[in-house]
């Protein structure tokens, strides 16, 4: 199957990527190859060629979740705020982001969950967990504040893989709270 017209190495990395993502969900870490290049709309040839094994692509896909998320956590930061605590908050609100639904958001937290039982992928979040401990724990707050806070928006924003997502005005008012909670600390 020819490269699709127009498309250049970064947009087909993208859509092997994203094809990948979709094709595990549904069918699991045993997903082939094939079934993804076909899903991108590329030839396992041109998967092989961004993608030399299945394990650098999965690797990739786990990678990529880890930096989107971070990303965000980059994009919720306040340029005004200045008070410690202020990536704690971009945490939160990242966390808490409203903007996405909650089957997109339980079809994420599947496809981590097949990752994650790959050793290397396992290992591979944890290392991205102490990163995150030590920068939020490096953020001017009290432990005991980051902890709470933390672990209330983590637990927030799985919530809608067990079907009980808050609605907008509960995350709302629960950003805000975990918020002043980080202010006050």
């Amino acid at each position: 199957m020819p490269r699709k017209a127009g498309r250049g190495p970064e947009e087909t990395r993208r859509a092997l990527l994203d094809a990948a993502g979709s094709v595990i969900r549904t069918r699991g870490i045993s997903a082939s190859l094939d079934d993804i290049a076909k899903a991108a709309g590329v030839s396992k040839g041109g998967l092989l060629y961004h993608f030399p094994a299945k394990d650098a692509l999965v690797r990739a896909l786990a990678q990529d979740i880890l930096d989107t998320y971070r990303a965000e956590v980059q994009a919720a930061l306040d340029p005004e705020d200045r008070a410690p605590g202020r990536l704690t908050r971009a945490y939160v609100r990242a966390s808490l982001d409203t903007s996405y639904d909650e089957i997109a958001i339980r079809e994420n937290i599947a496809l981590v969950a097949q990752l994650i039982s790959i050793p290397e992928i396992a290992e591979l979040a944890r290392a991205d967990a102490e990163r995150w401990n030590e920068e939020l724990r490096a953020d001017g707050l009290p432990d005991h504040v980051v902890t709470l806070v933390v672990a209330a928006a983590d637990g927030a924003s799985t919530a809608p893989l067990w079907g009980v997502g808050l609605e907008v005005t509960a995350a709302r008012k629960l950003e805000q709270q975990l918020i002043e909670l980080t202010r006050t600390a």
